[in-house]
Formats: structure tokens, C-alpha cells, sequence
């Protein structure tokens, strides 16, 4: 009798060479991404000690130390455009070596003792420039391998990565702010880099190149089997060849077109603008006004990305269940305003309140930051209305990202300009972007609605 396969090789052989493809670049391009974070993430931890000698309420005068952060995540619009034109693996790679590259810079200006501002200026403007390719390509890839059937849920957990990395981004920042603050940009340049070398080196773009690779393959097998025809006659296979794409990339204009690009493009502007003001600020504020050090403020500040995590894989379930990604949005904006409210009135009463106020506004703000970025852009990318040309993807994640970073680069620096005023503005500036983010996505709700309306009408007919 033959033995019985161990459970756990039954289950490793019960999936097929393709899922495990799938899994390992859902693995890598989740780890990319996360570098990316992680390199950002620095700077709002760094913040606090620089600020260590001013008083609690930043005065003008300042504003300038912490404007050049307002840069770090600046994307124009045709990035994305250079994602379909370019091997995915060559752009990912080289932006994420030459991101380790002015993150490390940056770092270095501590040890060579610059004290110029521009310099600064100049070394984040040029990192935010290539961190813009991130985004698009990492989108794009998972798009290429993954169908939409549990996009929504793959894609909240996939999403995880921004939470990790601004996790991470914190806690080894954290471990240098107070002694040598440039190994806090130094350390997250290095580790981003030597991603960009292992993209280089393992990434699979898509099934297609897979496909590719797996013919020619099958080419060389069946030359060398035609030469020893008697000995390996039984192994010798027929190349197939996979079919190009030969569409053409989607233009600016006509991606702009796609139902559903525009709402939410704009709403991300607003969602994101939130999110990222609480990136590059919260630790600050912790300090400021619950009189943490900078090392504690930074590790506490962790605990709205946890949330993030929880937020973003809930906001993919719901939208997969329900079908419906604008409404799973909206609902989700409409609580976090009051909780925005909530945190800033009540937030500093005792750790246990903190850490859960934390937790929740984590989970509404960035919940539908995360579902836009990732199920919504590669539902639009692969709208029905492109007649299947799969070479849009990234141009549409580029056009929603790219409003978004508007946001992203607006909150932080309007944060730095109101906060003289008091923390109090700052927050109540938050809570009317996330009530405009709901606003602007009250047409597709409402056609959301409808649908699931006339649905039920069929079912009762």
C-alpha cells in the first residue's frame, strides 16, 4: 500500500504553480510597499525633536522647519503613464533604490552637520518625486494577477502594507530620534534600497510574462527532446505560444472618462488629506498636548495605523459583500467625523481612553483611503467600458493617487498653518474634508442604492 501524503504537503501540492505564484507577489509587492512607508514615516517622529525647545503652540516663525515635509508625498498625474510604458519590474526597482538613496541622503545631512534648509527641501522634493512610483506599480502588478472576485477583502488585507510600514517607520525612528536622529532617515534608506534590488531581482509582472516565460521554456524542452526522440519520447511537450497585448495604453483624457474615476479621485483628495495630516502630525500633537516625549509619542501614534489595518480589511469585506464601494465608503466617513470630534475633546482623558479613540478614528479614516487605492482603482482600471484592455490599469491608480497626494501634501502643510490658531481649528479642518469626501461620493451611492433597489424588485417579481 502506498503511504498517505502528510497533511500539510497534501495542502502545499493541493494548489496549483499559478497560486503560488499569486501568493508570493501578493508577498513581495506587500513588503515593497511597505519600505515605502516605512521610509516616509520618519520624518513626523524626527519632528518632535526638532520641536523639542519650542512652546506647545507652534508659532509662524517655525512653520518653515516643517514645511518640506509637506513634499514627501507630491505625485503628478502622469506618473502612472510611464507604469504601462515601462517593465513594471525596472521602474519599481529603480524607484525604490533611488527613494533609499535621498531618504539616506537626507539622513546624512545630520552627520555632515547641513543646517540649510533648501538642502532639505531639495533631497525631500526629489525623494517625493520618485516615491511616486510606487503606487501605480505595485497596483498594477496585483491587478495583473488577481481576478475581482474577493478583490475587496485580498487587496483590505494586502493594504495592510501602509499601516506596517508606518508602524515600522516609527518604531525605528523612535530608536534614534533622541541620540542620532540621521540613523532614523539612514536605516529606512537602506532597507527600502535593498527591496528595490530584490524587486529587481524576483518580481513577476504579470500572468502574462509568466506565460511567456513558461513557453520558452517549453521551447528548449522541446528542442532537446526532438534530438533524443527514442530516449525521452514521453516527455516531449508543444510549446504554446501565449497571445500579446497588443492594445494600446490608455490616455489621460480617456481615463478620466471611466465612470467613476472623477468622484472618486476627488474624494481621496479629501480622505487622504486627513490621513496624512495625521501622519505627519500625530506624534506632535501626542506631545504637545498629552506631554509625552518624543519616543513615547512616536509608539503611540503606531496604534492609529493598527487601526488602519483593522479599518482597511472591514471596509474590503463590506464592499465585497454589499457590491457597493462608494456606499461602503460613505458610511464609513460619516462616522469618523464625530469621532474625529470625539478624540480631540476627549482623547487625552487617561491612556485606555487614547488608545482606543486612537484605534477607531485609525479604522474610519484610513478604511476608506484604503478601499479607494486599491479595490476601487483596480475595479476602475479594469472597467467594462475598456473592452478588456488590461494596459490601463496603472494610469487610472496614478490619476486617483495622484489627486489623493494632493491632499496628502495640502493637509499636513494647511495643519502647520492653523495650529498657531490652536489644535482645536486643526481638527475641525479634518472633520469638513472627510464631510466633502462624503459629499462627492453621494451620486455613485445614490446609483449604488438604486441598483440594489431594483435588484430586490426583480427578486420579488
Amino acid at each position: 500500500k502506498m503511504r498517505s501524503l502528510a497533511p500539510g504537503i497534501k495542502l502545499i501540492t493541493s494548489f496549483s504553480r499559478d497560486s503560488w505564484y499569486r501568493f508570493f507577489i501578493l508577498i513581495l509587492t506587500f513588503v515593497f510597499y511597505t519600505t515605502y512607508h516605512l521610509s516616509r514615516k520618519p520624518i513626523s517622529i524626527v519632528k518632535s525633536q526638532l520641536h523639542r525647545n519650542c512652546s506647545n503652540v507652534i508659532h509662524p516663525a517655525d512653520l518653515n522647519i516643517t514645511d518640506n515635509d509637506t513634499w514627501c508625498d507630491w505625485a503628478p498625474f502622469g506618473d502612472g503613464m510611464f507604469g504601462e510604458r515601462l517593465p513594471l519590474r525596472y521602474y519599481l526597482s529603480s524607484g525604490m533604490i533611488l527613494s533609499g538613496l535621498f531618504t539616506v541622503l537626507f539622513g546624512l545631512g545630520f552627520y555632515w552637520q547641513i543646517h540649510s534648509l533648501w538642502y532639505y527641501c531639495l533631497v525631500q522634493a526629489l525623494n517625493g518625486l520618485v516615491q511616486t512610483t510606487g503606487w501605480p506599480a505595485v497596483v498594477a502588478c496585483v491587478g495583473n494577477w488577481f481576478g475581482k472576485g474577493k478583490r475587496g477583502f485580498i487587496m483590505g488585507i494586502w493594504n495592510s502594507h501602509t499601516s506596517v510600514g508606518n508602524i515600522l517607520g516609527s518604531l525605528i525612528a523612535g530608536v534614534y530620534v533622541s541620540s542620532s536622529w540621521g540613523l532614523s532617515f539612514i536605516v529606512p534608506g537602506i532597507i527600502i534600497a535593498s527591496a528595490g534590488v530584490i524587486c529587481f531581482l524576483f518580481l513577476v509582472e504579470s500572468c502574462l510574462q509568466r506565460q511567456e516565460q513558461k513557453g520558452n521554456r517549453n521551447k528548449v524542452s522541446t528542442m532537446n527532446s526532438s534530438s533524443n526522440e527514442e530516449i525521452f519520447s514521453t516527455n516531449t511537450s508543444t510549446a504554446v505560444e501565449p497571445e500579446e497585448d497588443h492594445t494600446e495604453a490608455i490616455s489621460f483624457c480617456g481615463a478620466l472618462r471611466i465612470p467613476g474615476v472623477v468622484e472618486f479621485s476627488l474624494c481621496l483628495l479629501f480622505a487622504k488629506l486627513v490621513s496624512y495630516t495625521f501622519l505627519y502630525w500625530l506624534p506632535l500633537y501626542i506631545a504637545n498636548v498629552a506631554h509625552f516625549d518624543p519616543k513615547e509619542a512616536g509608539d503611540l501614534s503606531t496604534l492609529f495605523d493598527v487601526g488602519g489595518i483593522v479599518g482597511g480589511i472591514l471596509a474590503g469585506l463590506i464592499s465585497d459583500y454589499s457590491g457597493g464601494r462608494a456606499t461602503t465608503c460613505c458610511a464609513m466617513l460619516i462616522i469618523a467625523a464625530p469621532m474625529l470630534f470625539l478624540y480631540n475633546k476627549i482623547g487625552q482623558n487617561g491612556l485606555p481612553t487614547t488608545i482606543g479613540m486612537l484605534l477607531w478614528c485609525g479604522a474610519l479614516v484610513n478604511g476608506p483611503y484604503a478601499l479607494i487605492t486599491t479595490a476601487v482603482s483596480a475595479d476602475l482600471g479594469t472597467h467594462e467600458c475598456l473592452r478588456g484592455n488590461s494596459r490601463a490599469l496603472s494610469t487610472v491608480t496614478a490619476i486617483i493617487d495622484g489627486t489623493g497626494s494632493i491632499g496628502a501634501a495640502i493637509g499636513p502643510l494647511l495643519a502647520g498653518l492653523i495650529s498657531p490658531t490652536g489644535w482645536n481649528n486643526v481638527f475641525y479642518m479634518l472633520i469638513a474634508a472627510d464631510v466633502l469626501a462624503c459629499l462627492l461620493l453621494s451620486r455613485l451611492v445614490y446609483k449604488e442604492v438604486r441598483g440594489w433597489c431594483g435588484y430586490t424588485t426583480r427578486q420579488r417579481g
